[in-house]
């Protein structure tokens, strides 16, 4: 079967999500070329990308990176030493002296902050009613909250966001020029975070990430302000991007299920389950990149040492042989066991923040504003990686 899915362009109207279905019936595990370089294998099934991501080892994602480009040896080392594409056992080095200040106790510490940032930002939309949602409203939250437990100027928020959005937004004319690209975006970040890194080692301390980060040791040693530099890009790009995306995209899917909505409106108790629900219906990234460290197979399927393996959760959390009714959006479903913030090894660090700041901005969303209509066309972001809207223009009346 010769299929499509590598190209940007196949997602220009939305995930292709017929086709995943028809290969996770025929070809779960199946061949797609990239032009120029060589292809990789897709792993489509649930079950399959949840054994991917369970065998570290066996599937690198320190060995290539995470993206199905291959990258030049200078981007894939900056890649190597972001958490995400590091291997065991030093990705647990690195992981663990920054689990607890992640966890739900800690994270729940937040929600006072969080509620009053989420205030403010929908207090701004309310003046201007109609608003471009994506950047007029939710792409304000994270860039917030991450600025705070970074510790970063405020001065300085809209600039890392921009920088964040030139990363993560890179195949999309509407935000790459050829004088601007997406690694200019990572180097000017990175250069930015080692300036700002620099700067804090001769401040009082704070209880902080930076701190965190400067001050304790990892996998024996301590970071270096290169070190921090290219940590901070995947903390921040990671933390802006996919929230703000879970956020708009959840909006939308509410939108176009309006019953469900007013079942949420009448029942805020239901908006964990419609969080997670929205993760699975409109995950914030189509896949992540692995390469076989050896011969190996899926499905009995033949994988070289040295393939490029891709675990497609946009197909995966549609799976029908884990979810009922997989195509259907459904915020009363439970239980979920979606794959949006991956698995074992390199299971989100940030999930539980990410939860707090949908369930907070949709109870005070929904709170401020009875009626909230779509205005006009949303727009997709131009990737084969960010499943996400550039635009989603709409009114919001308040009480």
């Amino acid at each position: 079967m010769s299929v499509d899915f590598y190209s940007p362009e196949a997602y220009a109207d939305g995930p292709p999500h017929e086709l995943f279905a028809e290969l996770r019936r025929t070809e779960p595990v199946c061949w797609q070329d990239i032009p120029g370089q060589p292809g990789y294998w897709s792993v489509l099934k649930h079950a399959d990308v949840d054994h991917v991501a369970r065998h570290p080892t066996l599937f690198s994602a320190e060995q290539g990176g995470v993206v199905l480009e291959d990258l030049d040896e200078v981007r894939l080392e900056q890649m190597r030493n972001m958490l995400l594409a590091m291997d065991p056992p030093r990705h647990r080095d690195y992981r663990q002296p920054l689990v607890k200040r992640f966890m739900p106790k800690i994270m729940a510490e937040l929600e006072g902050r969080i509620r009053t940032i989420t205030k403010e930002i929908l207090a701004d939309a309310a003046e201007q009613g109609d608003v471009e949602f994506v950047h007029d409203v939710t792409s304000h939250l994270p860039s917030k909250v991450i600025g705070e437990l970074v510790g970063l100027p405020r001065e300085d928020w809209d600039r890392v966001h921009h920088l964040a959005e030139l990363i993560t937004h890179s195949q999309d004319p509407d935000y790459v020029t050829s004088e601007d690209t997406a690694g200019d975006g990572t180097t000017q970040m990175a250069m930015y975070a080692i300036e700002f890194a620099a700067r804090r080692r001769g401040e009082e301390q704070r209880d902080d990430l930076t701190d965190l980060l400067l001050t304790q040791e990892f996998g024996g040693k301590r970071m270096t302000d290169i070190d921090y530099g290219i940590f901070f890009v995947q903390l921040v790009t990671a933390g802006n991007d996919t929230t703000q995306t879970m956020l708009s995209s959840g909006l939308l899917a509410l939108l176009q299920h309006p019953g469900q909505l007013t079942q949420l409106r009448a029942d805020p108790e239901l908006l964990p389950q419609a969080i997670e629900e929205i993760l699975r219906w409109a995950n914030p990234l189509h896949y992540f990149r692995r390469t076989a460290s050896e011969d190996t197979e899926l499905r009995d399927v033949p994988i070289k040492a040295g393939d490029k393996v891709a675990m497609y959760y946009t197909s995966a959390n549609r799976d029908d042989d884990v979810f009922g009714n997989a195509q259907s959006f459904d915020i009363h479903r439970n239980p979920n066991h979606h794959l949006s913030f991956g698995t074992a090894e390199h299971f989100c660090l940030g999930a539980h923040l990410a939860r707090l700041e949908g369930r907070v901005f949709f109870e005070e969303l929904l709170a401020m504003f009875p009626t909230i209509e779509q205005t006009g066309e949303p727009q997709r972001l131009r990737s084969n990686l960010n499943n996400a809207f550039k635009s989603l223009p709409v009114r919001l009346v308040s009480r």
